[in-house]
């Protein structure tokens, strides 16, 4: 994403305007031709109206697709605990209007606006993170403690540090971007990096490893597009690898998960039962699926069916085609938030839209690999599709933010 460029790497063609000092670089609407007519000329504004109608099309898919799937892969479990199901479908619908309406609040106000929130969201993040930690205070789930709240009325602060993250770090990048285009990137992106590893710690302690992957991703995505010279980069990487690697070696049971990622069937019974019954769910789908609400994975036999391993009952009964075109959405999300970080006027929205698309397309990608066997169980949801209150409203926020960045670049 060159054309959003401000630090070390180059200025891109932006050329080092920055919406602090109020330059901007209006496109124009029409131009004289030889006859001395004025002559139309595609604006951005054009092109930005049009990536918003394919996002408000692919999330719409999406969202569908998530509320369908979650009352196929929901209904036995959930008539068998509550005596309804339509239990999580219902919770499913309200989440998604919920989103709905945080998503057009992000599309309608200018998310310079936000921008003023981005340190005092972080902060705020940050706090919430800690309270998770504190016994008694933070909500423990199958041996995790993520959650704030009580009974069903609960938040997840890790999604909020995802928000928290993009608008700090493209805040940091954007106000520091002078010195860090004269090559100084410890400058413009030290903060950067020693809050993402502020956050990791935090997360890790709770312990949510596939989040942590996340927050990696969005921080790595967001400095390389800012500049980060390939050294520095290579060696980020490296050192992040080394570390992930030693914090499985020292938990058994993360370790235990990534033995059973390189042969799930080795491991069956135990560590690799959830693989294995993802793969199995994938298999029997074969070319068509079953045919939707027909799913065997769902009666029990996968773990986590209608959240973290929900492309797995889509492949179950939509078969490889249903599973190719959810994939296929993620990756069109992904070229139409390039494509909209690319057209941002200024520097802060261009790293806003490459931090947003960053996190929602690695998360798909951590999830749908995970499910496959590509990558070990982390235990993230699939954006927009798995069940789930925090991640769905909160991502829809930040989709949102990205139309806003599109109608109005």
């Amino acid at each position: 994403m060159t054309g959003v460029r401000g630090g070390a790497g180059g200025t891109g063609t932006l050329a080092g305007r920055s919406e602090r000092n109020g330059s901007t670089q209006p496109s124009p609407s029409s131009r004289t031709g030889a006859s001395g007519r004025p002559v139309p000329i595609r604006s951005s504004e054009g092109s930005g109206r049009g990536s918003l109608r394919i996002l408000l099309l692919i999330l719409g898919v999406l969202d569908l697709t998530g509320l369908v799937m979650v009352l196929s892969s929901s209904a036995v479990l959930s008539l068998q605990q509550y005596g309804n199901p339509w239990y999580e479908a219902e919770r499913q619908a309200l989440w998604i209007a919920i989103g709905t309406i945080a998503f057009f609040v992000a599309l309608r106000v200018d998310r310079r606006r936000w921008r003023r929130f981005a340190r005092p969201a972080m902060v705020v993040a940050i706090v919430m993170l800690l309270a998770v930690l504190v016994p008694h205070v933070g909500v423990r789930v199958g041996g995790a403690s993520r959650w704030l709240g009580v009974s069903s009325l609960r938040v997840q602060p890790s999604e909020l540090a995802k928000l928290a993250l993009v608008f700090f770090a493209a805040d940091t990048l954007d106000r520091r971007s002078e010195r860090g285009a004269k090559g100084d990137w410890r400058y413009q992106m030290g903060p950067v990096l020693a809050i993402v590893g502020i956050l990791a710690v935090l997360v890790m302690a709770q312990p949510d490893m596939g989040t942590t992957a996340v927050l990696v991703v969005i921080a790595l995505a967001m400095v390389g597009t800012a500049g980060l010279p390939p050294k520095p980069f290579a060696a980020i990487l490296a050192t992040g690898g080394v570390l992930g690697l030693l914090m499985a070696v020292v938990a058994p049971y993360r370790w235990r998960r990534l033995t059973a990622f390189v042969h799930p069937f080795a491991h069956a019974r135990g560590s690799g039962f959830q693989s294995v019954q993802g793969l199995v769910a994938l298999g029997s789908g074969r070319l068509l699926g079953k045919g939707i609400g027909s799913s065997l994975a769902s009666w029990g036999y996968l773990p986590n069916a209608s959240t973290d391993f929900i492309f797995a009952i889509v492949g179950e009964e939509t078969g490889l085609v249903g599973a190719v075109l959810l994939a296929g959405l993620y990756l069109a999300l992904g070229v139409v938030g390039v494509r909209i970080a690319c057209g941002a006027r200024d520097r802060f929205s261009g790293y806003l839209a490459a931090g947003i698309t960053a996190w929602l397309l690695g998360q798909a990608v951590i999830n749908i690999g995970a499910v496959v066997g590509l990558l070990p169980v982390t235990g993230v949801p699939l954006p927009f599709v798995s069940f789930g209150g925090s991640s769905l409203v909160v991502e829809m926020f930040a989709a949102g933010v990205l139309g806003n960045i599109a109608r109005r670049p």
